[in-house]
């Protein structure tokens, strides 16, 4: 194997790079690292685009700092425009080979990526990478997964489960086959018409660019170890359900969202931490928030495209759509304080805490009567941090068509405001108070 292209996707780091380290194995004698920019026009159903100014500026920010540490080791990173099944055929044709390694993701349009380039007649080989824990490692089949996040979590606990140590970022890879002409379409545009952060909002819980908050690998382990000498784990359960700030909860998320940061690598500085400082009940609670991020991986390989489907994991009728009612919830004029407040949050920032997420999705659901994938849609579109199983995972979860042994979780809008905003300082900051 003589030539491989290594296709990044939602990967964006060199640390624990299980699928770079098999696209760099024997016999591999030159590597060509490309990334296929997503159609920034596309619309999404429910008629917006897809991706919204934040996410894009946080994607930019990741692989300008991914490119950046390819060209230290010498073997430069591609970014095309253009799906992988029409890029990756006409670069593996100019560099004169058919094989590529990317990483697996479960989800349905990403499994058709792959598909479509294997039907180009190129060798994909795919390797999963992004939960903690490996799939052959679990005490039950891929489909027969426990029906609940607690009988999950048990089972994994029971079985004293740990992750692989994370891999250290290669000290070399090897180089650019040499001598290869590139089609005009597929020579990289410094800009790749991404978007530049807009200007940090003071209000933001995620400001980019301050504190070092950027989008890239060099940034996110720069957060994560700060996160940790400022001791954070040891308030982490107190604090999770904090509203605004930036050291209410970990703020790992938007990286591991883009693959900037490993979640085993993460996991082994909370471990070091724990063993200098002590474990704590609230240090535990980030270990309970990575198994569900592993669940909702671990539940695509068990459902895989039933969690798309209207019905969900359910029986019940597929959901009612009220479009007037979604329009004033992605506007922020439902009237309702708290929940405009949050809207207006996510739309300025592209961020939302956690409570808030949750609350802003039973509104839209149970008392708006919206689709549960009108608003899976809108946070794709928004976050910074979306992540595309457990996005999917939430919205079922909240909507009852998951796996939530409640049917569904519908929250109490004023309750909230009283016990996380008593005295309304969320709602004037957002200016709905």
């Amino acid at each position: 194997m003589s030539s491989v292209l290594f296709w990044f996707r939602a990967d964006l780091r060199l640390h624990d790079q299980p699928a770079l380290q098999a696209a760099c194995a024997a016999g591999t004698r030159h590597l060509v690292p490309v990334f296929c920019l997503p159609d920034f026009e596309e619309v999404s159903p429910w008629g917006f685009a897809r991706w919204g100014t934040q996410r894009r500026a946080w994607l930019a920010g990741a692989l300008r700092d991914l490119g950046d540490q390819l060209d230290g080791l010498n073997c430069p990173l591609l970014v095309c425009p253009g799906p992988a099944s029409l890029v990756l055929p006409m670069l593996a044709r100019a560099v004169g080979t058919d094989t590529v390694v990317c990483e697996d993701i479960a989800a349905p349009e990403e499994r058709a990526e792959v598909a479509a380039l294997r039907a180009t007649g190129l060798s994909v080989r795919t390797v999963w990478q992004s939960s903690l824990l490996d799939p052959a490692q679990l005490p039950w089949a891929e489909n027969a997964l426990p029906a609940t996040f607690t009988l999950f979590r048990q089972g994994v606990e029971r079985a004293h489960l740990s992750p692989p140590a994370p891999l250290p970022p290669p000290s070399g890879l090897p180089s650019w086959p040499p001598g290869v002409g590139l089609p005009p379409q597929l020579r990289s545009d410094p800009s790749w018409c991404l978007a530049e952060p807009p200007p940090a909002d003071a209000r933001s819980s995620l400001p980019h660019g301050q504190a070092g908050l950027g989008g890239g690998e060099t940034a996110g382990l720069a957060h994560a170890a700060r996160y940790l000498a400022c001791r954070r784990p040891d308030s982490y359960k107190q604090t999770r359900n904090g509203l605004t700030g930036v050291d209410y909860s970990s703020k790992w998320s938007p990286w591991l969202a883009t693959g900037a940061l490993s979640a085993r690598r993460i996991l082994a500085g909370l471990r070091q931490y724990e063993a200098v400082h002590g474990a704590t009940e609230s240090s535990y609670w980030l270990w309970f928030e990575l198994l569900w991020r592993d669940y909702f991986r671990f539940l695509h390989l068990q459902h895989g495209a039933r969690l798309y489907h209207a019905r969900g994991l359910g029986s019940n009728p597929s959901p009612p759509h009220n479009a007037a009612g979604f329009a004033r919830w992605c506007q922020a004029a439902t009237g309702e304080p708290l929940v405009d407040a949050a809207m207006r949050e996510l739309a300025v920032t592209g961020y939302l805490s956690n409570r808030l997420r949750q609350v802003v999705a039973s509104y839209l659901l149970h008392e708006l009567g919206g689709d549960w994938r009108a608003g899976a849609a809108w946070f794709e579109a928004c976050l910074v941090d979306y992540d595309v199983y457990s996005n999917q995972g939430n919205w079922l979860y909240v909507a009852g068509r998951g796996t939530d042994p409640r049917g569904g979780r519908r929250f109490n809008v004023a309750r909230q405001a009283a016990e996380h905003d008593p005295e309304g300082g969320y709602r004037r900051l957002w200016g709905v108070a």
